[in-house]
């Protein structure tokens, strides 16, 4: 019985000592190592907040692509990508949940007939988006998704509807690129006139998007649309209708370029209706890509 007290008496003895070296270690401790701490968790928040204010919209990217790095404008002879950017409006409102197809009804109308209405008009806290929601939210009858996109572009023959057109949708952009860090502002010289150009100053970003692009045709390629980032999948068929994804490809050696490409035509080559029709599928979505491939 005196054994067992001593040798637990000895356990409590060899804990306290324990104890005691652990909280004289924790004393020394070097103020240089809190503080080493306290910077590193600075700076994983600083990450976080860099990651929320670099966020882009579905516009910005397919502009951002387009966008000549040092001269900082899109080029001439590019005529697609003002419908481009409406088709990216009106499918960034279906991700965020602000507009969907009509059912399509007993006669199962296609999806290029069925019209476009407001699921909810919670603002989003972007101009341009919000600009485009109010015109859909306040016009009866309803639009098609090929009417919204001519008529958001201001390609229409009606003069009663040039008023839907969403007018400098390029600078605006641009701006919003300005302010979130991406590209800055210049003024350039055409011989008979000034125009402002906006030029890459943080190439990070415009790589990290590139990489996004060539990766999900290549490395992330999962040969199903429907296992695909919806966002990701939209941004494919958009910078293809805006002509801006071969900015994004020509860094690729010659073997994977043929490869993206091919990628990108079996994405193409697919039947808008038969895809809306699956689980999970965003109709508007694939209503805005029959729209520009059909």
């Amino acid at each position: 019985m005196t054994s067992l007290t001593q040798r637990s008496s000895g356990l409590v003895q060899r804990r306290t000592e324990a104890s005691r070296s652990a909280a004289a270690a924790e004393k020394e401790k070097s103020p240089g190592e809190d503080e080493d701490e306290s910077r590193r968790g600075e700076e994983e928040d600083d990450d976080k907040g860099d990651a929320k204010e670099t966020r882009l919209t579905l516009m910005e990217e397919v502009l951002l692509l387009g966008l000549k790095d040092r001269e900082g404008y899109t080029s001439f002879w590019n005529d697609c990508i003002s419908s481009g950017l409406r088709g990216c409006m009106l499918i960034e409102l279906a991700l965020r949940g602000r507009l969907q197809l009509e059912a399509s009804g007993m006669r199962r109308k296609s999806l290029l007939n069925r019209k476009v209405i407001c699921k909810s008009d919670a603002p989003t806290g972007d101009m341009l988006l919000d600009e485009a929601l109010k015109h859909v939210k306040e016009t009866q009858p309803p639009e098609t998704v090929q009417s919204w996109v001519e008529l958001l572009s201001g390609e229409t023959w009606n003069p009663l509807k040039l008023h839907y057109q969403l007018r400098n949708v390029r600078e605006r952009l641009a701006k919003n690129l300005v302010e979130k860090g991406v590209l800055t502002t210049e003024k350039q010289n055409f011989l008979l006139f000034d125009m402002t150009t906006h030029p890459l100053t943080n190439n990070t970003i415009k790589q990290r998007l590139v990489r996004k692009v060539q990766e999900s045709v290549l490395e992330k390629w999962v040969n199903d649309p429907q296992r695909m980032d919806k966002r990701l999948l939209a941004l494919l068929f958009l910078a293809h209708s805006s002509d801006v994804l071969e900015n994004a490809f020509c860094p690729l050696l010659d073997d994977q370029y043929d490869l993206a490409m091919k990628r990108v035509r079996m994405l193409l080559d697919l039947e808008p209706e038969a895809e809306a029709a699956k689980s999970g599928a965003n109709e508007l979505l694939w209503a805005v890509v029959a729209a520009f491939t059909k």
